[in-house]
């Protein structure tokens, strides 16, 4: 009744008052067998038990007369070391509950599997709710679990392991075997979960325990085969209740009959006056060839091989899997030869195949798609063989007005620049699946400086262009600086990009780096996860140059789309690519805003962000090269002499509609002049009139002297004055050099009144009209060259001052003199 007192008062009953007893044979409940035990010692006892398994038992030093024919609760863990080896499980974890018999198994399988190279990598126990610890092993990635509990908590194991899914193809429990048959039946109304649920968590399970009966077809040292014997004893039980220990004992009697034998032959060898019925119990002489004698046991029963090593059963272990609602054997265990032998390959897992200790993470590299990058290669190269034959055309015809008016040098370095941007496609297409880490990492900086040079090089030099146009069309006083200044900007351009590059590459530069992302279920359904993982080429501060190169770039497009839309009007032949320079430059802003935004979306997606980024340079690559160079070649192959002959239309057909725009835009430009303006013309108007009235002062003077030729004297003398007027009217004149421009573009539009012309402001009467008549004008000269010589002509502007003698010669008057137009009134006055 495993009561303890009860069994050691039975005990001592047995040896006060019973006959000498040469063994103890028995002890099941281990309790009572461990008091006993431990006490046999001074009696000189030894003990066989054919049911006692606890390990407990199996110290050696506290219980040295002890014996057992039926294995250890420990005898399993070698068995599952063995199993776990043979699955190539390392990595396991242990569910225990809080009782001293399932705490020494798991202790002791502690030992046995740290001695062999497999990891713990959780140890969980519990005493009555498993759900937290099994919820533990799950967080910890537990697939193999080892389990130490008895029905009832099995039960509630299982249906934890439903609720948190740890079971089916990626989980394998291993748990203990001796349980009663249809144990889950009896217990499963303690449980909350549904049976259909229960079962589906215990599918698969394995089940470790001792083996009843041998499985050999072989006969044991009593004669009868394990079968045989099986028979035998189910025909004398009858209807009795069956216990799994009873080959065991049935084991044990031949256990201890055999040890009897020997014993009694080793009497006989050495002393022949001795037996075992002189046997008591202080004879400690015959009680240690008893015990030598058990220790040699060495038999096959119908249990299997009987041997003991110290003390304990090396007996055969059975492993069961749970299958279909029933427990089948799948394999055992020989302790003695130290064997596992899985029957006919009967174990079957609910996977493809054994569940994986632990998640296999397989890292896979997301590479761009071979295919993929065969096609846009192809493209790559299509667009640079369009780029050759645009170079050749254009070297070719450099001299041809059409091509040289458009600046050949530009055109070439728009073409190098689109040829880089192709070539950068190539380098971005190669990841690790097609080249070595450390080359990786060199092709990050490669293929940043190529694509950022073969930007600035098109760009530029398309932005170039049209700034050139802008400064012509837009700013009148910067024509005389293009020229020069275009090479400028597209080197500052340039210079700027290395700058930043250089200074990138110094301070911080790129490194290959590999982005891990969330793991996903293998597509062929492997008990496998997959992490993804993404090479970069990132540095320290990355946002930090990105920015940099982004507002840079982004400040010249937008500058480049402004001046493109400035000269949207422009349509003179000779710089025939300004509405394309300014299409190019719209295109490729947009597509690089939109590309760059999409690849930044799609940077987890290697191959739809090289497609996007590939498409994107080849498109603005493309279309820029084509706006260009088709219009030109176009052009050039049906009227190679359009770009001088529509030059010249235009030229005649707009001449006064330029002169016009270019007086209006002087004026808006000059505001602050134009009331200067009038007040000169009104100065010129008044100096005009005073010319006219000393005009007729002259003629006058003229007259009197033909009269009286010897105040000569006096005329000069009271007209001296007279003359410093009209020097002082040309001084004036001279004085207004810097206003020249705007006199000579206001006066061209509103010219003054010429001989014979008609000035609105004068009427039929004004004496200036009968002044300037021809007859007046011609009696005028005949009067006066004679008298004004070389002293007086010039101080007007006549003669040249080292003239010796009056200059008569109608081609040298002032009236045929080349006068600047500023001078015109003067000269018409004289």
């Amino acid at each position: 009744q495993c009561d303890n007192a009860k069994g050691l008062k039975a005990f001592y009953d047995a040896i006060k008052y019973g006959p000498n007893h040469l063994m103890v044979f028995g002890g099941v409940c281990a309790t009572v067998t461990s008091i006993i035990a431990e006490s046999l010692k001074g009696w000189n006892l030894v003990q066989l038990s054919f049911a006692a398994t606890t390990p407990e038992l199996a110290d050696k030093k506290k219980y040295p007369y002890f014996f057992r024919t039926v294995p250890s609760d420990n005898a399993v863990n070698p068995a599952i070391l063995k199993l776990l080896k043979h699955y190539q499980w390392k990595r396991v974890g242990t569910l225990t509950q809080d009782v001293q018999r399932f705490s020494e198994v798991r202790n002791d399988l502690t030992g046995v599997l740290y001695g062999e190279d497999i990891e713990i990598s959780d140890t969980e126990s519990f005493s009555n709710d498993p759900c937290t610890s099994v919820k533990k092993l799950k967080g910890n990635d537990v697939r193999i679990i080892l389990g130490q509990f008895d029905e009832e908590m099995a039960v509630k194991v299982f249906c934890c392991a439903y609720d948190e899914e740890m079971y089916g193809s990626k989980y394998q429990w291993i748990i203990p075997g001796w349980y009663e048959n249809l144990w889950w039946e009896s217990w499963s109304n303690s449980s909350q979960c549904l049976s259909k649920n229960l079962l589906a968590a215990m599918e698969g399970y394995i089940g470790v325990d001792f083996e009843p009966l041998s499985s050999k077809i072989k006969k044991t040292i009593s004669g009868r085969t394990p079968q045989q014997y099986e028979k035998e004893y189910n025909a004398k039980r009858g209807d009795g209740q069956s216990s799994k220990f009873h080959g065991y004992a049935y084991d044990g009697i031949w256990v201890i009959a055999k040890t009897l034998q020997r014993a009694m032959k080793h009497l006989n060898a050495t002393n022949k006056h001795q037996k075992i019925e002189d046997f008591n119990y202080t004879n400690h002489k015959l009680g240690k060839i008893f015990l030598d004698a058990m220790n040699e046991t060495n038999f096959f029963g119908v249990t299997g091989e009987v041997v003991f090593r110290n003390g304990e059963r090396m007996g055969t272990i059975k492993f069961t899997q749970f299958q279909e609602r029933e427990e089948v054997k799948v394999g055992e265990y020989n302790a003695v030869a130290d064997e596992l032998e899985i029957i006919n390959n009967s174990i079957r897992f609910q996977g493809l195949e054994p569940p994986k200790d632990k998640t296999i993470i397989q890292e896979e590299l997301r590479k761009i798609s071979l295919p993929l990058y065969s096609i846009l290669s192809a493209l790559t190269i299509l667009g640079m063989i369009m780029a050759s034959a645009f170079l050749f055309f254009n070297i070719k015809n450099r001299n041809q007005k059409l091509i040289k008016m458009s600046s050949p040098y530009m055109n070439n370095l728009i073409i190098l620049g689109g040829m880089l941007s192709y070539a950068s496609i190539f380098l971005f297409g190669l990841d690790g699946s097609f080249v070595s880490e450390k080359t990786f990492e060199t092709l990050c900086t490669v293929r940043t400086w190529i694509l950022t040079v073969g930007y600035t090089t098109a760009f530029g030099a398309m932005f170039a262009k049209t700034w050139r146009v802008h400064a012509i069309f837009k700013n009148v006083k910067m024509k005389k600086k293009v020229r020069g200044n275009k090479h400028f900007s597209f080197g500052g351009m340039l210079l700027i990009d290395l700058c930043i590059l250089i200074c990138w590459q110094v301070v911080d530069p790129l490194r290959r780096t590999v982005e891990k992302y969330n793991m996903e279920p293998d597509p062929a359904g492997r008990d496998i996860s997959i992490r993804p993982i993404l090479e970069h080429c990132e540095n320290t501060h990355m946002t930090i140059w990105l920015g940099i190169v982004y507002a840079y770039k982004g400040l010249l497009m937008l500058f480049g789309c402004f001046l493109a839309w400035e000269t949207r009007n422009v349509s003179i032949p000779a710089l025939n690519d300004s509405k394309y320079i300014g299409m190019s430059v719209y295109n490729v802003g947009i597509m690089c805003i939109i590309g760059a935004a999409v690849s930044f979306l799609t940077r987890d997606q290697p191959n739809v962000q090289f497609c996007i980024v590939a498409l994107v340079i080849i498109f603005c690559s493309t279309i820029t090269l084509c706006l260009v160079f088709v219009p030109k070649l176009i052009t050039l192959r049906t009227n190679p002499d359009a770009a001088t002959q529509n030059r010249r239309f235009q030229f005649t057909q707009n001449q006064k509609k330029e002169d016009s725009k270019t007086s209006t835009s002087v004026t808006s430009v000059n505001q602050a002049s134009t009331s200067r303006l009038e007040g000169l013309q009104s100065e010129n108007h008044r100096l005009r009139m005073k010319i006219t009235e000393l005009d007729k002062d002259l003629e006058e003077v003229t007259m009197q002297l033909q009269d009286t030729p010897e105040k000569t004297t006096y005329i000069k003398q009271n007209h001296y004055q007279d003359l410093n007027d009209i020097l002082s009217i040309r001084n004036f004149t001279d004085s207004k050099d810097g206003e020249k421009a705007i006199l000579k573009n206001h006066l061209d539009q509103n010219p003054p009144a010429q001989w014979g012309s008609s000035d609105p402001s004068r009427t039929s009467k004004d004496p200036i009209e009968d002044i300037n008549s021809p007859e007046h004008i011609q009696r005028r000269l005949s009067l006066q060259l004679p008298i004004l010589h070389h002293a007086y002509l010039p101080s007007i502007g006549g003669v040249d001052a080292s003239c010796a003698s009056p200059c008569v010669s109608p081609s040298a008057s002032p009236r045929h003199r080349h006068v600047p137009p500023s001078f015109r009134v003067m000269v018409s006055g004289l």
